[in-house]
C-alpha cells in the first residue's frame, strides 16, 4: 500500500459572519470618522484658496506660489486619500456592501494614495524643515506607496487576509498626519523648560525640533501599533492539511 500522499491548500475566505457586532457596536467607527472629518475640515479649505498666505506651514522663500501649488495638490488628494482609506478599514462595509468597498479602494489607492504621495514626495524635497524632517517624510512617502500596493497585489491574487494586513499597515501610515499634531502639541510641551537653557531663548529652534520628531514618532508608533494589533490576531488562514485516500 503506497504512503498516503498529504496535499495542502489554501484555506478559502470564510464567508461574512452575520453574527458580527453591528456597525454601531464598534466603538471606534464613529470616533474614527468624526476625526477624520474634522481634520479635513481644518487642513483643506487652507489649500482651495489659492492664496499663498492661507498656507499653514513655511513656504519656500524662491519660490512660494509652486510651492502652496504642490501642497495643494497634497492636501486635496491626501483628503481623498484619508477619507477613503478609514472607509476600507470599516468592516461592516466590506462584509456588507463589497462593491462599494471595492471602489472605494481603488479610488484610495489610485485618486489619493498615487497623486498625494508623489506630491508628499516632492514637498517633503524642498520642504523648510531639516535634513532630518526631509527623510522622515520622505520614507513615510515610499512605505505608504509600499503598503499600499502590496495591498493591492494581494488583493489582485484573491490573497484577501494578506490584503487585509497590508492594508491596514497603509491607514496606519496614512493617518500618521493626524497623529503628528498629536505628537507635536505633546513634544512641545517637553521642550519648553528648556527653551531659556538649552535653546538660548530660540523657539524657532524649538519649534523645528520638535517638528522633526513629531514627523518620525507619528508614523513610527503607528506602525509599531498596527504591527503589534496584527500580531495578536487569531492567525487564521494558515494552510490546511489533508490526507488523500491510499493508493
Amino acid at each position: 500500500m503506497a504512503t498516503p500522499a498529504v496535499l495542502t491548500r489554501p484555506e478559502p475566505d470564510s464567508p461574512p459572519d452575520r453574527t458580527r457586532p453591528k456597525w454601531y457596536r464598534r466603538p471606534w467607527i464613529v470616533p474614527l470618522f468624526v476625526v477624520v472629518g474634522l481634520f479635513v475640515a481644518a487642513r483643506l479649505p487652507s489649500y482651495l484658496t489659492f492664496d499663498t498666505g492661507d498656507s499653514l506651514v513655511e513656504l519656500q522663500d524662491a519660490f512660494p506660489e509652486t510651492h502652496y501649488l504642490m501642497l495643494s495638490g497634497h492636501i486635496l488628494f491626501g483628503s481623498i486619500a484619508i477619507v477613503t482609506c478609514s472607509m476600507q478599514v470599516w468592516p461592516w462595509l466590506r462584509q456588507h456592501h463589497p462593491k462599494v468597498h471595492r471602489i472605494s479602494g481603488r479610488v484610495y489607492v489610485f485618486a489619493g494614495v498615487v497623486p498625494s504621495g508623489l506630491f508628499a514626495l516632492v514637498v517633503s524635497v524642498v520642504s523648510v524643515v531639516g535634513p532630518a524632517g526631509r527623510i522622515g517624510n520622505v520614507l513615510l512617502a515610499l512605505l505608504w506607496f509600499g503598503t499600499t500596493f502590496a495591498g493591492l497585489a494581494a488583493a489582485r491574487r484573491r490573497r484577501f487576509r494578506e490584503h487585509r494586513r497590508w492594508m491596514i499597515r497603509s491607514f496606519a501610515l496614512c493617518t500618521s498626519i493626524v497623529v503628528n499634531r498629536v505628537w507635536l502639541f505633546l513634544i512641545l510641551m517637553v521642550l519648553l523648560p528648556f527653551q531659556d537653557g538649552y535653546y538660548g531663548g530660540d523657539m524657532d529652534a524649538l519649534v523645528e525640533d520638535a517638528a522633526v520628531v513629531s514627523i518620525w514618532m507619528s508614523w513610527i508608533v503607528n506602525l509599531m501599533i498596527a504591527q503589534w494589533w496584527l500580531d495578536r490576531q487569531p492567525r487564521r488562514g494558515k494552510v490546511r492539511e489533508r490526507t488523500a485516500p491510499a493508493v
